[in-house]
């Protein structure tokens, strides 16, 4: 209903509109995410904007592929024409702390009396209820306590921080998706929209399914280096290459751990694999040995096999490994590098993603679909 833009509807959920409150980290991420697969999503930034980042809105990748309209919630009338918007809408998307979308006047109830098969969207680290729904908090703390934090790290060192992908994208924005995506199919059936409560912290616990597994079973020890996943296992592990790089290994199965003994001609019984009093030494001869060639001759030598060793690159690096080439796993869209879209679909050919808008761009094209254009003229709204 909304999309006026030659580049919006590709992808399957072409004809979804999505309200996003702006907001920080997993919020923008899924609903970019929604973006990437076909979803029109108005981004309702405020005049001061929503972040930490300082970065030009051509940088902000988080916000590719979206439109965005300038209000100021603090005046009724913008609450009033994001309330029109979510009248018109499928989903709306917010990240403020529990109780703010209320107080503002856009929460659940007030928006889901105008649209009662609206899918409602909620971003929040600690969730909606429980001792800490109130108070601040990042990645980090999320994953802290749930144990994923605890988990990562080398055998008698601090704990190790896997950026923000674990928390905020991992166990945030991927669980925020999925939940909206069931819901949108639930109100589909029966009419009804409903609250999605997207807590990283159940995300992040969630994402743990398969170490509790292990953990259950005694198969997997609550301390970090010492688990087939962790590092703890030199079969699992990174080694430091000759000109100071780093190798990645993960020759799990038997006959791939076979295939890494024979190419790096280590004398070794493969069926001594799983021997932990044996892993002492096999680590030191593993690092002996990568530490012989360097990163791009150990390289050539595992390219093509099945002994799963990985050359570890930078950032600016993967865009120029082969298969990250080859699939545009990382691509550079107005000079800014950035992850290509995923995944991909058989009825939807691979696009560039949009750029991201400048916060405001596109105020007047979404206001005039409620009729409210005088909104930039009264100070309500900001074209910009």
């Amino acid at each position: 209903m909304f999309k006026t833009s030659a580049e919006q509807g590709r992808g399957p959920l072409a004809g979804l509109t999505v309200i996003e409150l702006a907001g920080i980290g997993p919020g923008p991420f899924a609903c970019m995410t929604l973006a990437d697969l076909g979803a029109d999503v108005i981004r309702v930034d405020r005049p001061s904007g929503p972040g930490l980042s300082t970065a030009p809105a051509t940088a902000d990748v988080l916000n590719r592929g979206k439109r965005s309209i300038v209000l100021d919630l603090k005046r009724p009338e913008a609450v009033e024409a994001v309330l029109a918007l979510a009248e018109r809408a499928d989903v709306l998307i917010e990240g403020y702390r529990p109780g703010v979308a209320e107080r503002l006047g856009v929460g659940p109830d007030a928006v889901c009396t105008r649209n009662p098969k609206l899918v409602y969207g909620r971003m929040t680290g600690w969730g909606q209820d429980g001792p800490l729904a109130a108070t601040a908090g990042h990645d980090i703390g999320y994953i802290a306590v749930t144990g994923a934090l605890h988990a990562i790290g080398e055998a008698g060192g601090p704990p190790q921080i896997p950026l923000n992908l674990v928390g905020d994208f991992g166990g945030g924005s991927t669980y925020l998706v999925i939940g909206v995506l069931a819901a949108l199919r639930e109100a589909e059936r029966t009419g009804r929209g409903q609250v999605v409560d997207a807590a990283i912290v159940d995300g992040a616990s969630h994402l743990l399914a398969a170490i509790h597994a292990m953990l259950g079973s005694e198969r997997w020890v609550d301390e970090r280096g010492a688990n087939l996943l962790d590092g703890g296992a030199p079969f699992y592990s990174v080694y430091e290459t000759a000109d100071g790089r780093h190798m990645a290994v993960g020759a799990l199965e038997p006959k791939f751990y076979a295939e890494l003994l024979r190419l790096l001609d280590l004398d070794e019984d493969p069926a001594r694999q799983h021997d932990r009093e044996r892993w002492p030494v096999l680590r030191l001869k593993l690092a002996e040995a990568f530490a012989q060639r360097t990163q791009a001759e150990w390289t050539a030598v595992f390219d093509g096999t099945d002994a799963c060793v990985a050359p570890v690159v930078s950032l600016r690096e993967a865009p120029r490994h082969p298969q990250i080439a080859a699939r545009g796993s990382v691509t550079e869209v107005g000079g800014v590098l950035q992850p290509g879209p995923a995944p991909r679909f058989s009825g939807h050919p691979v696009a560039a993603p949009a750029s991201p808008p400048s916060p405001g761009q596109h105020t007047r094209e979404i206001l005039a679909t409620i009729g409210a254009e005088k909104l930039i003229d009264e100070g309500v709204a900001v074209q910009a």
